[in-house]
């Protein structure tokens, strides 16, 4: 694939609207070419502000009511000042500013204490989305593991110059989620590492790339197609894992991870 057609299809890619074969060829090209990997997630980063900005809201219904109501107060208090214009001067006006500047502190007030809601949704929805349709890109496309290993020390240093980070690698065979291998992947518009982990015959991915915030994140839940999904934030480092073994097992394997 060439650098034209890939952004010829990048924004159809970014909507989930490619078939696979599409889908693969993009995916590789963007791992290739470091010129429309920076181009993709430029456009990544717009569509995350644009879906994350508070655009729309659902009006109260009573608020056609309240709007009637507070015009034909005005429309009073404004006779009622033309008669008494002289004894009042700007009064009226005054009234009507200070008013406009409680409701916009108030519009203020829920921005502030709902809009990083919003935003941690909007976020967990499209990043839910990406690392499910990786999991099942890489059972489908037999793209699980790049490096095949249970040692947790050749793990490690196989992802050294490959990406801008050092992952933690651990192996939990005592605990019944042994150590698998590990792999690169695209996500959240940047390379991540996956390590990968089995629970009997039901592979684990576990992605791992550092925190655009820094902010600590507590762990949180997710479904979505079948699969569980955990994630979190801490030490710098963002965490989500995915399977299809049941909630509790994946809870367990995630408390594993945290220790």
């Amino acid at each position: 694939m060439t650098c034209k057609e890939a952004l010829n299809f990048v924004d159809s890619y970014m909507d989930h609207e490619l078939d696979l074969v599409r889908q693969l060829e993009i995916e590789q090209h963007l791992k290739e070419c470091s010129s429309c990997s920076h181009a993709y997630a430029q456009r990544r980063s717009l569509q995350t502000a644009i879906k994350a900005a508070p655009l729309y809201f659902e009006t109260p219904p009573t608020l056609e009511q309240d709007v009637r109501r507070a015009l034909r107060r005005a429309a009073g208090a404004g006779s009622e000042m033309d008669a008494a214009a002289p004894a009042r001067g700007l009064g009226w006006n005054w009234t009507g500013w200070f008013t406009g500047v409680l409701s916009a502190a108030a519009v203020a007030v829920v921005m502030i204490g709902v809009g990083p809601r919003l935003l941690n949704s909007s976020s967990d929805d499209r990043l839910s989305q990406e690392v499910t349709s990786s999991h099942v890109r890489s059972l489908i496309t037999n793209h699980l593991i790049d490096i095949v290993t249970s040692n947790q020390h050749v793990v490690k240093p196989w992802f050294n110059g490959r990406i801008d980070f050092t992952p933690s690698v651990r192996d939990f065979s005592d605990q019944g989620f042994p150590l698998a291998g590990g792999r690169l992947d695209y996500l959240a518009g940047r390379t991540v590492a996956v390590l990968v982990y089995h629970r009997a015959a039901h592979p684990i991915n576990l992605f791992i790339w550092p925190s655009q915030s820094g902010e600590e994140l507590k762990e949180k839940t997710l479904s979505r197609q079948g699969y569980h999904l955990i994630r979190w934030s801490h030490g710098g480092m963002t965490y989500w894992v995915i399977s299809d073994v049941n909630e509790k097992e994946l809870k367990d394997f995630a408390e594993l991870v945290q220790k």
